[in-house]
């Protein structure tokens, strides 16, 4: 659906309007009229269409008809509202529904009008509920929700990349197979293993963790299969390894693609015969563990560089779990945000805490090259930026976030006295659409082109056209 500008002078920051409505005339009448208004409005005709803009866009105003082909209105506000807490939702209703909006107020929407009704009766309606929101986030106590069928032990996310990751990860969970997870660095891979672990049969012994790069390679064997007292310098008594540790439980080697080759056959004979020996020690331990091991390197790559061994990568991925990057998974920021939030605000003893609607766009318009990690160490920041408010604003976050374009791509245009190149800013708008799908596809051409639904070849035609030689990817 096209997405109406404001056409007159509007506060530095317009609101963000989405209206649902499957009468095309009614709805393009009031999306006319509220940017006339200073809003930037979007439309969606049905509930479905609805869902899939409230994922990937943070919108600080919902407007719904109850009464949807589909998905209904109903439906689309309480999705709407389990991810946007702060969303300003307002109901519309036709005759003999009045009793269905008071039920949609108690759900979370801030009021309802009936129609047929007067353009400055919705607006009215709508400026009492943006007051209203004004005041109750100054003023009161807001309390975020994240609902448990979104978590799985500690892990957040509701996109269908989480679905299905909690789906894989509660089935292999039951079973006693070597995993691998891969991913890339703050995807969570120690949390994904732990959860395998706090939901398999192995629940009540222990999990232990052992971080391949971070610890030098001299040590690193003594800390995996333990040693014996006079074993090597400073080795003054004996001491279980991470292996013997647990026994009966699970074994979690992080970057396990950094072990040497030495110490790859070792771990390969561990997982084959299910013994080992402490340094400095000949007499052989049985050990019963599950090993899950985690990389962010590309073994596939390493093994035909022939710097991992072929027959320790099939041992080890068994059951492969790959865990989406960050970027793949944009529309469960605001829950991840939400959840940081909560937790950060108990730690301190710091009332509840929220995040304003414009600087969750700025979040949910990042890459985030760091993934989760970063994504934490930014709310944490935020936080303590804030300085006591309730609400987290746009000028809390680092300045790179800040400089964030509107994931809306442009909402937020300032024109100069002299006005701007239009030529020039569509090419620059083009380019910055093309780099994102590639981004999304991890380099892929055609599955780029097929999210632009362009054309290969034009895709392609586009980037030697729009992209700087200099900066060109060979």
């Amino acid at each position: 659906m096209s997405k109406y500008r404001p056409r007159l002078r509007m506060s530095e920051n317009p609101k963000h309007l989405l209206i649902v409505d499957d009468e095309v005339s009614l709805r393009e009448a009031i999306a006319e009229r509220l940017a006339d208004h200073g809003f930037v409005v979007e439309q969606a005709s049905n509930g479905e269409d609805a869902l899939e803009r409230l994922a990937s866009f943070a919108f600080d105003v919902l407007i719904t008809d109850l009464k949807l082909p589909g998905i209904n209105g109903r439906q689309v506000l309480e999705a709407a509202l389990e991810r946007y807490p702060e969303l300003i939702a307002i109901v519309i209703t036709g005759y003999g529904t009045v009793k269905d909006a008071v039920d949609a107020i108690k759900h979370g929407a801030s009021d309802f009008i009936a129609k047929p009704f007067q353009f400055d009766a919705l607006m009215h309606v709508l400026r009492s509920a943006i007051e209203q929101r004004r005041l109750k986030s100054e003023n009161a106590y807001l309390r975020s929700q994240l609902e448990e069928r979104y978590k799985f032990d500690g892990i957040v996310g509701r996109s269908r990349p989480m679905r299905e990751l909690f789906q894989l990860l509660e089935t292999v969970a039951a079973t006693s197979s070597t995993i691998l997870i891969t991913g890339e660095t703050g995807t969570g891979k120690e949390l994904a293993a732990r959860a395998i672990h706090h939901n398999s049969p192995r629940r009540n012994n222990r999990f232990a963790a052992l971080n391949c790069s971070a610890i030098p390679e001299t040590l690193l064997e003594a800390e995996l299969f333990g040693h014996v007292r006079g074993a090597f310098t400073g080795a003054v008594g004996n001491r279980q390894g991470r292996l013997e540790q647990a026994h009966k439980g699970t074994l979690f080697l992080d970057e396990v693609g950094t072990m040497s080759p030495a110490l790859q056959s070792k771990l390969l004979r561990v997982l084959q015969e299910r013994e080992f020996e402490r340094v400095g020690e000949s007499h052989t331990v049985k050990i019963d563990v599950r090993v899950i091991a985690a990389t962010h390197s590309d073994l596939t790559k390493m093994v035909a560089e022939g710097t991992f061994r072929e027959d320790l990568f099939y041992r080890l991925n068994v059951i492969p779990v790959q865990l989406p990057s960050l970027r793949e998974r944009r529309e469960d920021i605001p829950l991840l945000v939400q959840h940081f939030l909560e937790r950060l605000t108990q730690d301190s003893g710091r009332g509840v805490v929220t995040m304003s609607q414009e600087a969750m766009r700025h979040l949910m318009a990042y890459s985030w090259p760091g993934n989760i990690r970063q994504l934490e160490n930014a709310v944490e920041r935020a936080l303590a930026f804030s300085a006591g408010r309730s609400q987290i604003e746009v000028t809390d976050l680092t300045r790179e976030l800040q400089n964030q374009p509107d994931a809306a791509g442009d909402s937020q245009v300032w024109f100069p006295d002299e006005g701007v190149d239009f030529d020039r800013y569509i090419e620059a708008v083009e380019l910055s659409l093309i780099r994102r799908s590639l981004e999304r596809t991890q380099g892929n051409k055609r599955q780029a082109a097929k999210l632009l639904n362009l054309k290969r070849t034009t895709l392609i035609e586009k980037l030697k056209r729009l992209e700087p030689p200099a900066a060109a990817k060979h």
